[in-house]
């Protein structure tokens, strides 16, 4: 009752089923990756909030590649904000996904170098190839904390690096391209200002990193997993079905075949009946039909 399962149909879906079997359990685990990368990216942002601010020269140097450990570190910088230089981040968003730029500004250290300051979100101009109003840096020299972040590129972010923007307008911050802008040492990646804080509240400052959600990932992981322990038991409950559905069709068949045959055999009592009904009708028995033929010759 089971060569069912050779035919084309059974036999496809039975492939179907295997394939998808791996599928969903690599795509539960990717899912479970995931939210494990999430939970350790949220300690690590809150180990790195509460860390102790340190001087920006020890977390990183010209030309350095910030690693991950150190993303979000509170770090202390002390110098003079060169505006003559100060750029805007085109197409980024603050905390209420209003479109808008950032400001960056070149924080001249005591020693000459350079770190990139990301002082907040202002509102972009009307016309997009137009400066957007952006308040004053402080003057003077002046000491910034701020979480220390990487430098930003294409492939990291996703943000296209467009070329001919407008004068003191990028797509990127990123260390290597403002100093070939500025012309002296840029420390790798750049700071988000924390404090001090801006008067007026603007530029808007950039929103502490989250670190209490884990999103659904979790849940994503299991779902596929159910999945999976779902299609064997869906192929059994499938066979089964089928299995049925062959027996009770050849029960059907037999009882069909049955009526038949008896049908066959009343008929062949009916002629019988007839024949033998015929030679009754004439009155004389088929056996004394030759007794009376003889008759006539005595």
């Amino acid at each position: 009752m089971y060569r069912f399962l050779l035919s084309r149909q059974w036999v496809i879906l039975t492939l179907v089923a295997l394939a998808l079997i791996p599928t969903m359990i690599e795509l539960g685990f990717w899912q479970f990756h995931r939210h494990e990368r999430r939970v350790a990216q949220n300690a690590l942002i809150a180990e790195n909030l509460k860390a102790k601010p340190v001087p920006v020269e020890e977390l990183t140097s010209p030309g350095h590649t910030v690693p991950r450990a150190d993303y979000w570190r509170q770090a202390t910088a002390t110098g003079t904000f060169d505006t003559s230089h100060e750029v805007v981040v085109r197409r980024r968003t603050n905390a209420d996904d209003k479109q808008g730029v950032l400001v960056l500004t070149p924080l001249v250290l005591r020693d000459g170098s350079v770190v990139l300051v990301n002082r907040g979100w202002v509102p972009a101009a009307t016309d997009q190839r137009a400066y957007p109003t952006v308040p004053p840096a402080p003057k003077g020299e002046i000491t910034v904390t701020g979480r220390l972040k990487a430098d930003e590129t294409t492939g990291a972010s996703g943000i296209r690096d467009l070329k001919g923007l407008p004068d003191r307008q990028v797509m990127l911050i990123n260390s290597e391209q403002q100093a070939a802008l500025i012309g002296r040492e840029v420390l790798g990646g750049y700071l988000e200002q924390i404090t001090p804080e801006p008067a007026g509240d603007t530029p808007e400052p950039i929103a502490e990193p989250d670190h209490d959600s884990i999103g659904a990932h979790m849940a994503y992981a299991v779902q596929w997993w159910l999945f999976t322990a779902g299609v064997p038991v869906g192929w059994v409950i499938l066979v089964r079905r089928e299995k049925r559905d062959q027996e009770a069709a050849a029960r059907t068949g037999t009882s069909g075949g049955g009526a038949s045959g008896g049908g066959d055999d009343d008929e062949d009592g009916s002629e019988e009946g007839r024949g033998e009904g015929g030679a009754g009708a004439s009155g004389v028995p088929a056996g004394d039909t030759a007794a009376t033929q003889a008759t006539p010759s005595l």
